[in-house]
């Protein structure tokens, strides 16, 4: 099983707003989800998006591999740093 952390749509027609999820890779986008991470607002700034962090960190040691505009979210909100921090501490 190859978990990814995305984004999944939610919303009403022409307002979107994004959940950030880890989910199976077979799962459809808006389709069924291991755990909830965070939320994501298109119309404002990425850095404003809300991610529960230990939830990221968590999911990022377990293998777990971010999409192209999930880990922009996650770099803005510096948690990829803290995960490299995390990797290098390990070993």
């Amino acid at each position: 099983m190859a978990v990814k952390i995305r984004l999944t749509r939610i919303g009403r027609h022409r307002d979107p707003f994004y959940r950030i999820v880890a989910a199976d890779s077979k799962y459809a986008r808006d389709g069924k989800f291991i755990e909830q991470i965070g939320f994501v607002d298109p119309h404002d700034d990425i850095s404003k998006a809300t991610v529960d962090e230990t939830l990221a960190l968590k999911w990022l040691s377990l293998g777990a591999i971010p999409s192209d505009t999930v880990r922009s979210i996650f770099k803005a909100k510096g948690i990829l740093e803290k995960f490299e921090e995390q990797k290098r501490g390990k070993k």
